[in-house]
């Protein structure tokens, strides 16, 4: 009984992992002849959607898919093929604030101020890509992000009757552990749109691109870097942690060392102090044992004749 159990639950989840599968590349497929991956080959579009990011992991090194995205947001740019940027990303926190940050970093590249827009409210894929029509009134656009982030975006627009195509940027060359979660990212995608049927978190009033956006020179962000800068910066951080780990393997070993010596030390004392002991021990006995009695002096037996 409990061997049938077992297997049911084990044939269960082999079951599900194999729809999940199924689904995440029943997505990918639908979504292929909509995702580009040279610039020369994008439609021209008036408006491109860079999906936010982090800028730096929380270890202080920055985030690959953040720079690529970047860099393709220039390239589509200086192209031609769009002529506004919406930088659309997670303001949820004042000092965290995705879309200032892109922002700076794209100025700082040459891209004009006037040609970017920001959304404050992409909390997620789903909020970017339907704010995106609803909000900033655009309904044919580019999307540029990684390719497995193209193909969850794509299905969402496809899904709400949105025309768009995407732009797929490189993405980092150790991505495993981010694709595995990518699939349950989509099933979450899937259950949004046909179960829940969820709409973006925050609307608000419709605002068309081009459109002008004030920014405070106060607004929230991290410093703006070009991409050259952004290499050397990581450079400089590896080359940092490596003398940490240096460092700290150096105190451990000097650590090690003078424990092992205090050891040592503290074994001979112990040794010596015994040894002390059965001095002191010794010397007690010696000290207590009765003294030998004086020997009788032999005279002559009056007895014998």
């Amino acid at each position: 009984m409990i061997k049938r159990l077992i297997a049911g639950v084990f044939g269960i989840i082999i079951l599900m992992l194999a729809v999940a599968i199924g689904l995440d590349q029943w997505i990918s497929l639908r979504t292929q002849p909509y995702i580009y991956d040279e610039v020369q080959t994008l439609p021209h579009r008036q408006v491109g959607v860079v999906l936010g990011t982090a800028k730096y992991y929380r270890t202080g090194v920055i985030n690959q898919y953040y720079l690529y995205r970047i860099q393709g947001a220039i390239n589509a740019y200086n192209s031609g093929k769009v002529k506004y940027l919406l930088l659309s990303g997670d303001n949820a926190l004042q000092s965290y604030n995705e879309p200032s940050t892109m922002r700076r970093d794209l100025i700082a590249a040459g891209i004009p101020a006037s040609d970017i827009v920001l959304d404050y409210a992409g909390f997620r894929t789903l909020d970017s890509i339907v704010r995106t029509r609803k909000v900033f009134d655009t309904n044919d656009f580019i999307i540029i992000t990684q390719r497995f982030h193209c193909e969850r975006a794509l299905f969402i627009a496809l899904h709400m009757g949105i025309q768009a195509q995407c732009f797929a940027v490189p993405s980092p060359k150790n991505m495993l552990s981010v694709r595995s979660r990518e699939i349950f990212a989509r099933l979450g995608a899937l259950t949004d749109l046909y179960l829940l049927k969820r709409e973006p978190r925050f609307l608000g009033p419709l605002i068309p691109i081009p459109a002008v956006h004030n920014i405070p020179d106060d607004a929230q962000g991290y410093p703006a870097v070009t991409p050259e800068q952004l290499l050397t910066l990581q450079q400089q951080l590896e080359a940092e942690k490596k003398a940490a780990i240096a460092k700290a393997a150096a105190d451990k070993a000097a650590a090690d060392k003078a424990a092992a010596d205090k050891a040592a030390e503290e074994q001979a004392a112990k040794l010596k102090a015994e040894q002390e002991a059965n001095e002191a021990a010794q010397a007690e006995t010696e000290d207590a044992a009765p003294a030998p009695e004086p020997a009788k002096p032999v005279g002559k037996n009056p007895f014998r004749q």
